[in-house]
């Protein structure tokens, strides 16, 4: 992000709403608008927020593997077979 060129008024957004979208999507950057100096809203391109979710989505998978890792390594849990086993005889009470 470039704070000299991506922080600006909400009315450059207000004014000329086109010209606005145009370089929001050629710049490929979000945007940080203000209100009375102060930041208020982000916008970005929705390409680049659909990255950006898939990031994220990314990120927690990658952590979610590395607990079940750490509790592995821990001796915590039980061996799939076992796992479907109880779920097995479970279901068939």
């Amino acid at each position: 992000m470039d704070v000299i060129r991506d922080i600006r008024p909400l009315s450059d957004l207000t004014g000329d709403a086109e010209a606005f979208l145009t370089a929001l999507k050629q710049s490929g950057r979000p945007s940080i608008l203000t209100v009375d100096g102060r930041a208020e809203l982000v916008v970005l391109d929705a390409a680049l927020w659909q990255e950006i979710q898939q990031r994220v989505e990314f990120a927690q998978s990658v952590l979610g593997i590395r607990a079940g890792l750490e509790q592995a390594d821990r001796g915590e849990g039980q061996e799939a077979r076992a796992f479907f086993a109880d779920l097995d005889h479970s279901a068939a009470e």
